[in-house]
């Protein structure tokens, strides 16, 4: 550990360098900017060669900040805009609206990142932190290429596991529905627990058990509604009413969201940006092809741009639903 932090302040003295040179008013002078520019490059390539691993940290720490600053710019700026033309947030274009939604669930790690960061050399505590806990204190600006795809497919599983709970807590609750629509709910769960993605249109045939209890969000029992929580990123184990209040906030969220993406146009998304849309809604994009989001997302956009604001317990349970099965297995 000692020689861990012995590392850990050489990058920060060699990252104090390179932000004197960038912010400094006196490095203005072309001699001096070339002196710190080679001495800068000689630290890097340094690092690059006796400490390989130190160094892919370092250049993620660097870009994360950066990044972090240009998110703090832009959504300044749609504030700003927002509070011009006396806007909320769910009026927004659907880039903005994401941008904003992004920033805050990024936030919630990001304030106590600031705060450790803020004492002289904290950035090498910080370091240290990168390698033992980076996905429990980091965010998406400070991991690597190779961590966003290890924790992708960590939430990928988790949530998986969480959806079978759901599909079988569903099942349970079938004998208290109407009679009516029993039968339906009872044929859509046995259909997805057994491998077969379901029809949007199966899903809006039982769209009116979700409307009355036992179904209706402010009804649902504490261990439903925290199987419901695991597939976003809420902490499951607050009381149950706030656990409530957030996951309603979370789909609402996402239902206006979905609004301004279908507003837009599939068609204007760019495939990163059709597969961070998939990401929000809970498919694992990096095993599906360009044409398979874009599938996904038109069902998607099929079943949610037709739910009311009162029906944001059916827009959860069709995460579960439309998620669990998803590619569909060909034959």
């Amino acid at each position: 550990m000692f020689r861990l932090c012995k590392r850990a302040v050489f990058i920060h003295e060699q990252w104090t360098v390179k932000v004197n040179l960038q912010f400094s008013p006196y490095s203005t002078s072309p001699v001096r900017l070339g002196v710190l520019q080679k001495v800068n490059k000689k630290c890097e390539r340094f690092l690059e060669q006796r400490f390989p691993r130190f160094s892919i940290l370092y250049h993620t720490l660097m870009k994360g900040f950066q990044l972090l600053f240009e998110d703090v710019k832009e959504v300044s700026r749609i504030k700003r805009n927002m509070w011009t033309k006396n806007l909320h947030y769910r009026e927004l274009p659907y880039r903005e609206m994401k941008r904003l939604i992004l920033f805050r669930r990024d936030m919630i790690k990001a304030v106590p990142l600031l705060v450790i960061s803020l004492p002289p050399f904290a950035i090498g505590f910080v370091l240290i932190l990168m390698c033992l806990f980076p996905r429990q204190l980091l965010f998406r600006h400070f991991w690597t290429p190779q961590q966003q795809r290890k924790f992708q497919m960590i939430d990928h599983i988790k949530r998986s596991r969480c959806q079978a709970k759901i599909l079988h807590s569903l099942v349970l609750i079938v004998p208290y529905v109407s009679v009516w629509h029993r039968r339906n709910l009872l044929n859509l769960c046995s259909k997805v627990q057994a491998g077969t993605h379901p029809r949007v249109s199966e899903v809006h045939a039982v769209r009116d058990l979700f409307r009355s209890p036992p179904l209706e969000m402010q009804c649902l029992s504490p261990r439903h509604l925290r199987l419901l929580g695991s597939q976003f990123p809420v902490i499951v184990w607050f009381p149950s009413f706030l656990v409530r209040r957030r996951l309603t906030t979370k789909a609402l969220d996402l239902l206006y969201l979905d609004r301004a993406l279908q507003h837009l146009g599939l068609n204007q998304l760019t495939e990163e940006e059709m597969r961070q849309a998939c990401d929000l809604r809970g498919v694992n994009a990096s095993q599906l092809t360009s044409s398979q989001c874009e599938e996904w997302l038109r069902q998607w956009l099929e079943l949610s741009t037709k739910v009311k604001e009162s029906e944001t317990s059916l827009l959860l349970h069709s995460m579960t639903l439309l998620t669990f099965n998803y590619p569909p297995v060909t034959k």
